[in-house]
């Protein structure tokens, strides 16, 4: 693997060129393609924390990209590495992303310069909550124009810390609980968020599986059933994208790279026991189920048929673009495979499912969450038992044939309670993600195969998103 080159474009500068790549083959006026590239505003606070008898100030980030649509939706990120240009660049991807999955938002994200591993439980609700207060008191936390979520080092419990601190701070307003989604439970969360982004991982790489034209695109066919599959982060995203590829659609997991190497097994991991391994030990180091590569990096090499890169920016770069063996990339991070890596990539004809498709599951299903807290009920309560109630009718009439020809004929086994059984929050919520991952994948494809100037998913996906904010800036008479 050579060393990284002078010449890699920034994560920002990356998201930039892709975007100018597109535009280019679209016939917006320059002031319109600009009006949509830039962000709307960035707003850093600087904030002290009393910690361990000592004042420490930490610096934080909150994005506005586009408000061609509010609220504006997008991660806080806690991580070392949070810097204006990265936080200004997730936010105009997370506008492309609201835009092609449909759901009503603008783009935002945030961040804190931290490393949250530093710090207890206790410590990190005292900065959590000071950084909340610091962006509610400016609007950058509201249920009607900006709504956060989880993002990398963030999770269930900083966002129920946030939605309790705004709720402190607006004790009237009803739909205080809408002011951030990736809540627990129990706090106005809605069941399948946590695992939002890696079923989305999963359907997109269904949709692309039920299209025999795409397969032969990346030299591949039949089913995922057996495809080989390394991936690389085995957080929140790699870990459910990981998991339920292995056990529901039979693929093997032969590669996963972690922050202290990889693991490398040909017959495949159990993504469960590397899992916990991971939370035991901190590492993938030790892991009896497969061999150890002190270099995690290399196994991005590796021989596979599909690479899932699911943890930080620019790890496909120039510098290994032309090693990558993978006739397919399906990008669960953001930003994953850097603009030159990209244009190196479909030279060999590799077919990348872009980032701002392919991890949209978690803010379609936050866009579920903060409908839900917007309407006060769960989703199912209304319907389910009403469904049963009909199906019900449905099994007595077949129980009657049944007895009527004498046990010549009786439904399968599981028939009765797997028809009987309606749909609970969590089924809805899987059903309306799939719909939404299809929707968007065949809108890439349509623009991908009905124009000869668009030779890649990225480009196709980047046409139709910026299409919907061209619209949505004409019906607003801009």
């Amino acid at each position: 693997m050579a060393s990284a080159s002078i010449n890699e474009p920034t994560f920002r500068e990356s998201v930039d060129h892709m975007y100018n790549r597109a535009v280019a083959l679209m016939d917006l006026s320059p002031g319109l393609a600009e009006k949509i590239r830039v962000c709307n505003a960035t707003y850093t606070v600087r904030f002290g924390v009393r910690l361990r008898g000592d004042m420490k100030t930490f610096t934080g980030y909150r994005s506005v990209h586009s408000e061609h649509m509010e609220p504006v939706k997008g991660g806080i990120r806690f991580a070392l590495n949070v810097n204006q240009d990265e936080v200004e660049a997730l936010a105009a991807l997370m506008t492309y992303k609201c835009a092609l999955v449909e759901a009503p938002f603008g783009g935002s994200k945030g961040g804190l310069c931290i490393d949250p591993r530093e710090y207890d439980e206790h410590e990190m609700e005292l900065i959590t909550r000071r950084f909340a207060y610091e962006l509610i008191k400016r609007d950058l936390i509201n249920p009607s124009q900006n709504v956060p979520a989880p993002d990398m080092g963030t999770g269930e419990r900083e966002m129920a810390w946030i939605a309790d601190q705004y709720a402190r701070m607006n004790t009237t307003d009803i739909n205080a609980k809408a002011c951030v989604t990736g809540k627990p439970l129990n706090a106005g969360g809605i069941a399948g968020r946590v695992e939002a982004t890696g079923r989305g991982v999963q359907y997109a790489l269904r949709e692309f599986f039920r299209h025999p034209e795409d397969m032969a695109k990346a030299g591949l066919s039949g089913s995922l059933d057996g495809k080989r599959i390394v991936v690389q982060g085995l957080g929140n995203v790699g870990y459910h994208a990981a998991k339920f590829l292995q056990s529901e659609d039979g693929s093997k997991i032969v590669g996963i790279i972690e922050r202290d190497g990889g693991l490398r097994n040909p017959d495949g991991l159990d993504v469960d026991q590397v899992r916990a391994h991971i939370m035991e030990t901190g590492g993938v180091k030790g892991f009896a189920g497969g061999e150890y590569v002190e270099h995690g990096a290399l196994l991005l090499e590796e021989e596979c048929d599909i690479l899932i890169p699911a943890a930080l920016e620019g790890v496909i770069n120039l510098a290994n673009a032309k090693y990558i063996k993978a006739p397919l990339i399906i990008e669960a991070a953001n930003g994953p495979v850097t603009s030159g890596a990209d244009a190196i990539l479909r030279e060999k004809g590799c077919v990348i499912i872009p980032d701002m498709y392919a991890n949209a599951g978690g803010v379609t299903v936050s866009y579920f969450e903060w409908v839900k807290n917007l309407s006060h009920i769960r989703f199912g309560r209304m319907q389910r038992r009403a469904e049963e109630a009909r199906q019900q009718l449905v099994i007595d009439e077949l129980e009657a044939l049944s007895a009527s020809l004498k046990g010549a004929w009786k439904p399968s086994e599981n028939f009765k309670t797997q028809y009987l059984k309606g749909a609970g929050e969590l089924e809805l919520v899987r059903s309306g993600l799939d719909d939404t991952m299809r929707a968007a994948y065949q809108s890439m494809r349509e623009t991908w195969y009905a124009r000869d100037d668009v030779d890649d998913l990225r480009t196709a996906a980047f046409i139709v998103s910026i299409g919907k904010v061209v619209s949505s800036y004409h019906t607003k008479g801009l």
